[in-house]
């Protein structure tokens, strides 16, 4: 493991948060989010990957490098975009994703792949039909001074700041219908609680059409038949709760963004799980969901608020 780099400046951040970055505020906590890109604003995106790397290593993955940017962040074209949110109180950045948009790798003629392909395998209907109308997200995170265990009162809204971000791309990018990426496990997760929550995954949100498959999927480490069995004859509601009972009797949880991700929409797609040797090996399973079929209270949270928003700016 490398030294992690010393923070960025505070003005040379917030020389790169400016009017032209910001997209929206938070619903909650009054925080503001911007996008922004590595070759246009690489101070701030470092001050991520300085920030992503610490809060991946904290978390049992990381590069070990100094800073977590790869090629997909600094690549010539259809290069990630940074989503991030910004606490203009404390001038920190709490979290962040990155993000792709599929049409910006189908019209790319240098770049043909997204982080995803390195761990999975598209089919043809997928890459033509499916992939074009996606917004590829990864490297989700909230920096270490805004998650519960830091004990910030701020921390209670960090993923739904995040999620207030996730909005604002439905609304910038109207043509995308769907979001698209992986979901991750880290290693010292309780190997058992882990193939409970792969198994509900799997059986709530199957594969059904086959259009992506893991290059080397993993294999459960235990026998969970029997829970299988459970929640197969119930609902989704009890059978998240049994879920959630069974993982507390294993002195573990469900982690919060697989939750939210679960919660989201009843059609989610999961593709099955892989491991990732260039992060830590870490555990990563593929998942797709339909925008449209958005929960119409998670829409209107995060989606519909910033429709709200735009709207009285363009009245004043």
């Amino acid at each position: 493991m490398k030294k992690i780099i010393d923070p960025i400046s505070i003005d040379n951040l917030e020389k790169e948060l400016n009017k032209n970055t910001f997209i929206r505020k938070t619903n909650y906590s009054n925080h503001d989010i911007y996008i922004i890109d590595f070759h246009s604003q690489p101070n701030a995106t470092l001050e991520i990957g300085r920030l992503r790397e610490i809060s991946f290593r904290n978390a049992g993955g990381g590069t070990g490098k100094p800073y977590d940017l790869d090629e997909y962040d600094q690549r010539e074209e259809a290069y990630y975009k940074q989503l991030l949110v910004w606490d203009p109180e404390e001038k920190q950045i709490i979290g962040g994703y990155r993000f792709l948009l599929g049409v910006d790798i189908i019209n790319s003629k240098k770049y043909h792949k997204t982080a995803t392909n390195n761990l999975f395998d598209f089919n043809k209907e997928f890459s033509n039909e499916i992939f074009p109308k996606t917004i590829e997200l990864g490297r989700s995170f909230v920096q270490p001074a805004y998650q519960p265990s830091s004990g910030n009162r701020k921390s209670i809204f960090s993923l739904d700041n995040l999620w207030d971000g996730l909005g604002a791309l439905v609304v910038k990018y109207p043509d995308v219908q769907y979001f698209f990426g992986k979901v991750t496990m880290y290693l010292d997760f309780n190997k058992k609680g882990r193939d409970l929550i792969l198994g509900f995954i799997n059986h709530f949100f199957p594969n059904k059409e086959n259009w992506i498959k893991a290059k080397k999927p993993l294999k459960p480490h235990y026998e969970i038949k029997q829970f299988l069995k459970e929640i197969e004859v119930l609902d989704y509601k009890d059978a998240y709760k049994t879920l959630i009972k069974n993982l507390k009797e294993l002195d573990c949880s469900l982690p919060p963004l697989i939750g939210a991700y679960m919660n989201l929409s009843s059609t989610m797609r999961s593709f099955g799980t892989a491991m990732n040797n260039k992060f830590g090996e870490v555990e990563e399973t593929g998942i797709l969901i339909s925008i449209k079929d958005i929960y119409p209270e998670k829409k209107d949270r995060h989606i519909d608020s910033y429709l709200k928003e735009l709207k009285n700016y363009e009245n004043k």
